[in-house]
């Protein structure tokens, strides 16, 4: 749910911009007591296997694709809606920055959908149904999972609105669109985001919030994100997302190529035509170590001053 350039008008692309840029500020306010030592590697592991994780592209229906969000994810594994926030945005803007996925005129309305929006839609309907199926963590996972597919639903009827005010088009016809298309994408991000939590539970407590467990090394979640990044990404599949397919079948797939800013990149769309597919492995690998990077960074950044 990448909203290119050209789709959204100038008022609308500004207006989410600044909404965005605020909840940023206050979430890194607010992200302090979430951000010690501890937490500042989970961080940067969270926001590498989300990118990783994001170049995974799935089968839906009538040849449209998704991929996981992950808003629900980490704002469960970190513990925190706020710290979520950063990480998600960490991703689109590295993204949009180094890979030319996702307008820059847009990013303010990505982060809006999938920062802010679909973390706390799915972090608050977590702990709701946690809630009501008895406060067990062993419930967790399946209350994540359905929080997760929801939350993809709310953030594209946010996008459909957007594109409404923006005039790009009617609401009788792509909110209709875009619920539906989402809906199948929400399933998939719900199966990712129960099972990862399944496992990191059974197998890796440490790097879930709750009890401060010793962490218990990198080897295997770095080098599972290398291999998502780097070789399960080759797998892919090359189906238009939910939002292009929208786009494609309502006519306003051009204004993306005709508003487009082209960002000095070698691997825009995770490709490069003279190293062909392992391009993408490189871009992959790079995203994941740079997502890393820069959330560890912030963490270090915003983190108490005594931790």
């Amino acid at each position: 749910m990448h909203i290119p350039d050209g789709f959204l008008s100038v008022p609308v692309a500004g207006a989410t911009s600044v909404v965005s840029a605020i909840a940023l500020v206050v979430a890194c306010g607010r992200s302090q007591a979430d951000l010690g030592i501890r937490r500042a590697p989970i961080l940067g592991l969270t926001t590498a296997f989300i990118f990783a994780a994001q170049m995974i592209t799935f089968p839906v229906a009538g040849g449209t694709s998704g991929h996981l969000l992950g808003g629900t994810l980490a704002a469960v594994v970190l513990g925190s809606p706020w710290a979520a926030m950063l990480s998600i945005a960490t991703v689109f803007i590295i993204q949009a920055v180094l890979f030319a996925d996702g307008g820059i005129t847009a990013l303010g309305a990505n982060i809006l959908n999938a920062g802010v929006i679909a973390v706390w839609v799915g972090w608050v309907l977590t702990q709701t149904l946690q809630r009501l199926l008895g406060g067990s963590k062993g419930r967790l996972p399946l209350a994540a999972g359905i929080a997760a597919a929801v939350s993809v639903v709310v953030a594209a009827i946010a996008c459909s609105i957007q594109l409404v005010l923006s005039g790009t088009a009617s609401a009788a016809i792509v909110l209709p669109a875009m619920t539906g298309v989402h809906i199948l994408i929400g399933i998939g991000e719900g199966i990712i985001t129960g099972g990862v939590l399944v496992y990191l539970a059974k197998a890796r407590p440490d790097l879930l919030p709750g009890e401060e467990q010793q962490f218990k090394g990198w080897l295997v979640p770095v080098v599972s994100i290398l291999l998502i990044a780097g070789v399960l990404s080759l797998v892919a599949s090359a189906w238009p997302d939910g939002l292009e397919r929208v786009a494609e079948d309502l006519g306003f797939i051009d204004l993306g190529e005709e508003v487009r800013i082209e960002v000095p990149t070698l691997f825009a769309d995770y490709e490069n035509e003279s190293l062909g597919l392992i391009g993408t492995s490189i871009a992959g690998l790079l995203g994941s170590v740079v997502s890393f990077g820069a959330a560890f960074g912030i963490a270090k950044v915003v983190k108490p001053k005594n931790a």
